[in-house]
């Protein structure tokens, strides 16, 4: 895996991961940058929620656990003054027809196998997710939260 950063002025900097993808970061205006990307600490929080998503439609093939749709959301707390995340809480809402413990295990396995939540559990950083169960029919053409 690479990871190439060019700083393309101010507080941004262009991230290319050698395969061609790229992102870009920057800081808020608050924090004196041009708000012309996500922040890097916020692009770690975006990568647990792809890791976990990504994670959770591995395991649940696995243990053949049908899903039409997921969605995590993600809340990590920074509290003033602190240099860093001290802790991240969120939802992982899945349209199945499974049980929600089936949901539940795919889920602890995720959170427990995911590179990324693994970081975050190296830095002594909880990560709590819960998991909500939305039925097929209960969705009707609506999209998850």
């Amino acid at each position: 895996m690479k990871g190439i950063g060019t700083w393309t002025g101010g507080y941004r900097t262009q991230l290319h991961d050698g395969r061609g993808h790229e992102v870009a970061v920057d800081l808020t205006p608050e924090e004196g940058g041009s708000d012309s990307g996500t922040s890097a600490l916020e692009l770690s929080v975006l990568s647990l929620a792809g890791c976990i998503t990504t994670i959770f439609a591995l395991v649940a093939k696995r243990r053949k656990l049908r899903f039409e749709a997921m969605h995590v959301e993600l809340d990590a707390e920074r509290p003033s003054g602190a240099r860093t995340i001290t802790s991240v809480d969120g939802t992982l809402h899945v349209v199945t027809s499974a049980p929600v413990e089936d949901v539940a295990t795919a889920l602890s396995l995720t959170l427990r196998t995911c590179p990324v939540g693994v970081l975050y559990e190296q830095a002594h950083i909880p990560v709590r997710v819960r998991p909500i169960v939305v039925a097929p029919r209960a969705l009707n053409g609506a999209n998850l939260p």
